[in-house]
């Protein structure tokens, strides 16, 4: 059975790309248009589904007008409060039905373009598992890039996480690779659990520099108190779960995806 991805070659036959957004009225149909646009390049046959994470503004209702006008190729998929990143992650990766899954978050500070570096990657000769990107240069406010520093810092002591780029959100996926893994957390702390567990499981993970851009629409939520003590008790709850009985807590969580057949 020949490999859908060939050595050497960037393009995927089938690619799932989608992202979260939550209040994200202002930056959605770009980034749809932006897709449907790019997408053709990296993959033979790809789909797009936009994960509303319970939006109060016109999300929900663009992203279902925008599925309307492309039947078939995007798709949205609702929550009907608030659930978290995490959250908003897991149902995208849920909905994915290709052998080949990547995203990107719905605020724009990432080029669907860019994904092209990391199909390249795993076409190469050593095949990884995952890929993924790390902000070459971060567009971020000083505090932003603060938490992160501290965050990778810490996931590097208390787990071995050694990714340069914890939740850079430009990642993609052999789907293969996501079978059986379970996660636990529904908020920011999503990425690095997900990335602890790929890592325990014994995949392989390439990263790859990518472009960061500044948000031009909407507001940044990442930073909010709320959602560091929530980042922060999910990291806690998972490395005391660890220690204590360290297989049981690889296997707590909901499954990421179901893998299906041609």
């Amino acid at each position: 059975m020949s490999d859908p991805q060939a050595p050497g070659s960037a393009r995927l036959a089938r690619l799932s790309y989608f992202f979260p957004a939550h209040n994200e009225e202002a930056n959605l149909e770009g980034l749809v248009n932006e897709a449907l646009e790019t997408l053709p390049t990296l993959a033979e046959t790809f789909e797009i589904i936009a994960v509303d994470d319970g939006s109060r503004d016109g999300t929900p209702a663009l992203a279902d007008a925008l599925a309307a006008a492309h039947p078939d190729i995007v798709r949205a998929v609702h929550h009907p409060t608030n659930l978290g990143y995490g959250a908003a992650l897991r149902s995208g990766f849920a909905a994915s039905r290709y052998e080949f899954v990547a995203f990107t978050d719905g605020d724009r500070q990432f080029k669907v373009a860019d994904l092209g570096r990391l199909t390249a990657r795993l076409g190469a000769q050593d095949h990884p598992d995952i890929v993924v990107g790390f902000r070459i240069k971060r567009a971020d406010p000083p505090l932003r890039t603060l938490y992160a520093r501290a965050y990778r810092l810490a996931n590097r002591i208390f787990f071995g996480l050694t990714v340069t780029d914890i939740d850079c959100a430009c990642k993609l996926f052999r789907r293969e690779s996501l079978d059986g893994l379970r996660v636990e957390s529904g908020g920011a702390f999503f990425s690095a659990e997900m990335l602890i567990k790929l890592q325990a499981a014994g995949r392989s993970v390439a990263e790859v520099g990518v472009p960061h851009y500044p948000r031009t629409a909407g507001s940044a939520t990442g930073a909010k108190p709320q959602v560091v003590f929530r980042a922060v008790r999910d990291f806690w709850w998972l490395r005391l779960r660890m220690w204590a009985d360290r297989p049981r807590a690889l296997r707590r969580g909901e499954p990421m995806i179901e893998l299906r057949l041609p």
